[in-house]
């Protein structure tokens, strides 16, 4: 797809024009600048009424009820819901083991292609879109924003986005809970390899700073299967030591750990409200996104 007279890779025109049809709701009440299709936490002007309040002194007369006035001989004010625009925080584990595929196709280039496509679709519903990499520290970062040349700059952050380096993923999202300022919709696109009982307080910080969490966890076929036939060397992508073992005989100790994490990932982010996403990178990403988005769309942020 080409924006800004440059082709990009991880996007398709006619895949992106697809999921475009369906929105990109928050599950939370935001906070935004401008008139939108969220909910706000706020009062305001839409044509969804909220409640009746008792008339004070520098209320707007216009918006006086007279029929609840004839009924009650008492002066009411009607409410109305807000509706808001939505910050989307992009979050890209950059670290080493993002540079692993068995296939063609890598866990950077998938997390390009998802992010990439939530980055068109809620810049083109009016939203702001900002993207931060993340590694051992924060790698590189732009505030959201909802213009078109700003979303050049976040295609480009993703197009030159490295692997490489240590997971500190745990650290990052505390940081980044103190420093998104305002209420925002979080999508992480990342393995998560690091222990889901630390994931667990950084989600938690995420959602106490009113955050919408959404996680993308990527998987390569070959990790859930560890389908390996002969003695090989395994290489840490994140600079930790190699192992040479024999496949066959760590198969069922893998499993085990394997479903051990997996379950214990699954009650983190139940207990944590994450709209959680684990993804094989064989998966249709197109399926996958319209998955999330719809399901968004039947769960559309309470106020």
């Amino acid at each position: 797809m080409s924006v800004g007279n440059r082709q990009r890779s991880f996007l398709d025109p006619q895949a992106v024009a697809r999921l475009s049809a369906i929105p990109l709701f928050s599950r939370r009440a935001m906070v935004g600048s401008v008139s939108g299709i969220h909910a706000s936490p706020h009062r305001g002007s839409s044509v969804e009424f909220a409640e009746y309040r008792r008339y004070v002194p520098g209320d707007d007369l216009r918006r006086l009820d007279w029929r609840a006035y004839g009924r009650s001989d008492r002066y009411y004010v009607k409410e109305f819901e807000a509706d808001t625009n939505l910050r989307c925080c992009l979050i890209l584990d950059t670290s080493g083991s993002m540079n692993f595929g068995s296939s063609e196709l890598k866990k950077i280039e998938y997390a390009r292609r998802l992010l990439g496509s939530l980055a068109h679709i809620a810049v083109r519903q009016g939203d702001a879109v900002g993207i931060t990499c993340v590694a051992e520290k924060i790698v590189t970062t732009i505030p959201p924003r909802r213009t078109p040349s700003h979303l050049r700059g976040v295609f480009d952050i993703l197009e030159h986005a490295e692997p490489k380096g240590d997971t500190r993923l745990v650290e990052r999202l505390h940081e980044l809970a103190e420093t998104i300022a305002q209420r925002a919709l979080v999508v992480i696109a990342s393995d998560l390899f690091v222990p889901p009982a630390e994931l667990k307080e950084a989600f938690e910080h995420l959602r106490f700073r009113k955050h919408d969490v959404a996680v993308f966890h990527l998987f390569d076929p070959l990790e859930i299967s560890f389908d390996f036939q002969r003695p090989m060397r395994f290489l840490d992508m994140e600079g930790g030591p190699s192992i040479f073992a024999e496949p066959t005989e760590i198969a069922d100790r893998y499993h085990t750990a394997l479903n051990d994490y997996l379950t214990e990932m699954k009650d983190v982010v139940l207990g944590a409200a994450v709209d959680y996403h684990r993804v094989g990178l064989d998966d249709d990403y197109e399926l996958v996104l319209r998955n999330f988005l719809s399901t968004r769309t039947r769960m559309k942020g309470s106020r």
